[in-house]
């Protein structure tokens, strides 16, 4: 075939998302402090935007009332909706055609769009030369809503700096009387112990190493013809007894039993049975085989399991003691509580900027006689994200809480009752309940958290698969973990359940399920097996 190049024509149709609805995607995304962080950076960029007061609101409204005027309350979830619908469905003929409108039409839109954003008019004073106080006040309004917040809430102090295993152990060695040379080799060790307090690296490696330092020292001093004043292994051997010797016990081990033997040194136990199992019959203590072990040593098994329990109260990871871990805030983003035996739902957006059109700006760009094309064409814009970003505020408020008023509905018993009850839900069936798209309803979902008579929960807890009963029913299959983790806690010492033990006692109670899978239930819930749990 002949190479060349040509010219076709091509009609066809496409959808295309308008960049709005991604931007409500993201919102409806976001937790409660990402949110509020993007509505604060939203007032910084948007003139058309300015925090409301909830006292100026309501007397701005009962002037009005007073001079016969009505004011829109705002669009509800209903029209809301719609109007997301519509952005959804423009298309690119009517996108270019407003991107191409001339002033002559300019005009018109403006003051249409004036029209339709009517809003009850803010209070007569100016907010423009209070910025830099309502940024240091954290963009609450003034009034009385921040006072008494203020006198009501109290807020823990975060700390800004926090100290890690490594500055813990420098600290220690700084109080020991070393040389120079042994301070060098310490600051080595500790630069290879990790988190969890292990020695990551060889003796062998923690000499080389040093050691290469000391040679490319002395070469950068021209000094590498000389005899270096390498380390040996026996100091290599020494410092890691001085570095084993530090807190927390443990520290510095290079496997587990000889972590668990420095902690038993530590606790002034290096003789006593626990630490001879540690030492000569580490196999068998990590199998349980405690007849097994008795027959060697010539000790009755109960005695065996009795230092066994005291081995098992030891740390196998010391170092995460000491190391520095992330404070981690929750913030619940709904709230359920019950109110005369109905449980009512709450949005939880107390600290969220209240945001509303700008009296003055509004008034500014009525004044079009001012205005030029390009001041017009940025205030349609800013204007129109304006409007848009209080509706898809509100949209997200409706959509969660539908969606979580479902949940409580279907999960009732599990409020009233417990886990146990937890009723196996998908997010197809919210999906469908709520006439939404399981998109949205996964987005709602994600990496929020609600704050319920059970304790604070994330959404996703709701949420999982289930298992058929007897009667022709569904039971969640984590309300089946929370049962046989409620049955092991409760049987015999002596002669604990067995997984087939298990699955008859659900089957009694009408829920069938197979032997492998409540072995694979209580492995994701940490429970040994029936031979590991028996007691002598």
């Amino acid at each position: 075939m002949k190479a060349g190049l040509s010219q076709s024509f091509r009609f066809g149709q496409e959808l295309k998302i308008n960049p709005r609805l991604y931007q409500a995607m993201g919102m409806l995304y976001m937790p409660m402090l990402d949110l509020q962080q993007h509505l604060k950076q939203e007032l910084l960029v948007n003139p058309f935007l300015e925090l409301s007061d909830e006292e100026d609101d309501a007397v701005d409204s009962d002037a009005d009332e007073a001079d016969g005027t009505t004011e829109d309350s705002g669009e509800d979830a209903e029209s809301v909706a719609e109007q997301e619908s519509d952005d959804a469905d423009e298309s690119d003929a009517s996108t270019a055609e407003n991107e191409n409108v001339d002033d002559e039409m300019a005009e018109p839109d403006l003051a249409e769009a004036m029209a339709s954003s009517e809003e009850a008019p803010a209070s007569d004073t100016d907010d423009g030369d209070k910025w830099d106080e309502i940024l240091l006040d954290g963009f609450e309004p003034e009034g009385g809503a921040r006072v008494e917040r203020e006198e009501r809430e109290h807020f823990d102090p975060v700390p800004v700096a926090t100290q890690d295993l490594s500055d813990f152990l420098r600290d220690q060695v700084q109080l020991l009387e070393l040389t120079s040379r042994q301070g060098l080799i310490a600051d080595e060790f500790i630069g290879n112990i990790a988190d969890d307090g292990y020695l990551s690296a060889s003796l062998d490696d923690i000499r080389n190493g040093i050691n290469e330092v000391i040679a490319q020292a002395a070469e950068a001093e021209g000094r590498d013809d000389e005899s270096l004043p390498l380390y040996t292994g026996e100091e290599v051997e020494h410092m890691l007894g001085i570095v084993q010797g530090l807190e927390p016990p443990g520290v510095g081990a290079r496997d587990l039993r000889e972590c668990l033997l420095l902690q038993l040194r530590a606790a002034s136990q290096s003789e006593s049975l626990s630490a001879a199992l540690v030492r000569d019959h580490f196999d068998g203590l990590i199998g349980h085989r405690w007849n097994e072990i008795s027959r060697k040593i010539g000790c009755p098994a109960e005695a065996v399991q009795a230092a066994a329990d005291e081995v098992a109260k030891l740390n196998p990871k010391p170092g995460l003691s000491k190391s520095a871990t992330p404070d981690n805030y929750v913030i619940p983003d709904l709230i359920v509580d019950k109110v005369a035996g109905e449980y009512l739902v709450f949005i939880n957006d107390g600290n969220l900027p209240r945001l509303r059109l700008s009296k003055s700006y509004q008034d500014l760009a009525r004044d079009r006689k001012k205005l030029g094309a390009e001041h017009k064409e940025f205030i349609n814009n800013k204007l129109n994200a304006a409007q848009w970003l209080i509706q898809a505020i509100e949209q997200r408020r409706q959509t969660m809480l539908k969606v979580m008023h479902f949940i409580v509905n279907r999960q009732r018993d599990f409020f009233d009752k417990g886990i146990q009850f937890l009723k196996p839900l998908t997010l197809r069936e919210v999906a469908d309940a709520i006439d939404m798209h399981e998109s949205t309803v996964s987005r709602v979902t994600n990496d929020k958290y609600a704050q319920t008579p059970r304790g604070v929960v994330p959404l996703k807890f709701f949420f999982s698969s289930g298992l058929a009963t007897a009667g022709g029913e569904d039971v969640s299959a984590r309300g089946i973990k929370a049962t046989i983790d409620k049955l092991v806690k409760d049987e015999d010492p002596k002669d604990p359940l067995t997984d087939q033990a298990i699955v008859e006692i659900l089957e009694q109670q009408g829920v069938q399920i197979a032997r492998r899978t409540v072995a694979k239930y209580r492995e994701q819930l940490g429970v040994l097996s029936a031979r590991m749990r028996r007691r002598m």
